[in-house]
């Protein structure tokens, strides 16, 4: 099995292409891939299928833990520079079928013609209710954003402060959401800045996660606490949104190394 490994804002990914529609690989596998102690290490694991007549590929997100989810930010634009080497879309621009809806995106490359960054329209966001918690006998309320994948965001004095390993995987798979969700705490440090940190879906903490990154910023915005255009801190480096109708994510792409693989020696490995 041939395999790119990219980065988003330290957000990883393994990157495949198929032509095949059914080529899915099982959970154990993708797992397996992406054990960081005993396989290649990744967040999540991305087939690039083929196109269609309003698209130039479409994308199969699976998480870490194997289980499909419906798209990435940060992943798209890593699936942009592996499309790109193969010909995919033009230098500038890339459309992207994906589970949460048609992705475009505008390209920034090198003198070389690699991807080096990207700006995605991520679609409109879906506003839900706000859900009250009470975790250790403090109050919380979370904000339910859906960007074509399920968020609750929580606006908090100090991110770093959350014992996010104890209530992301709590707030995840609560019983509200049956799908379970990804799960941000944030706080506007001024008008145009954000620190943020999350819960991945499937994965757990992450360096970066792109929807996220989007669902807290329009979650800030409606509460007036953040403008239109800001930037939002990850621990893994900074994001660009800008807000209007659709969501605009713009971030960096870092190509780290191909492999090949042989797939069934690795998970015969982890049995």
């Amino acid at each position: 099995m041939k395999l790119s490994k990219l980065h988003a804002t330290g957000n990883d990914f393994l990157v495949r292409v198929s032509d095949d529609p059914d080529d899915m690989l099982d959970a154990l596998t993708v797992a397996a891939l992406c054990d960081r102690h005993r396989g290649i290490g990744a967040d999540g694991l991305i087939t690039i299928g083929a196109g269609g007549p309003a698209h130039d590929c479409s994308m199969l997100l699976q998480n870490a833990d194997g289980g499909v989810a419906e798209m990435s930010g940060n992943g798209v634009r890593c699936l942009a520079a592996v499309a790109r080497r193969h010909g995919l879309g033009t230098a500038t621009r890339l459309v992207v079928a994906t589970g949460g809806g048609r992705r475009d995106l505008e390209l920034e490359t090198d003198s070389s013609g690699a991807v080096i960054a990207a700006a995605v329209d991520m679609g409109p966001a879906q506003f839900g209710a706000i859900e009250h918690f009470e975790l250790d006998g403090t109050p919380w309320a979370g904000q339910v954003v859906d960007m074509g994948n399920p968020h609750v965001v929580f606006e908090v004095d100090d991110p770093d402060a959350i014992d996010l390993a104890r209530w992301g995987p709590t707030i995840e798979h609560d019983a509200r959401f049956p799908q379970r969700t990804n799960v941000e705490f944030a706080r506007a440090r001024d008008r145009s800045t954000i620190a943020m940190r999350v819960w991945e879906r499937g994965v757990g903490e992450t360096l970066s996660c792109g929807t996220g990154v989007c669902a807290t910023a329009v979650a800030l915005h409606r509460a007036g606490h953040v403008d239109a255009e800001c930037s939002v801190h990850v621990r893994g480096g900074v994001l660009r949104v800008q807000l209007g109708v659709h969501v605009l994510l713009s971030g960096p792409v870092v190509h780290v190394f191909d492999v090949d693989i042989d797939r069934d020696q690795l998970v015969n490995a982890l049995r």
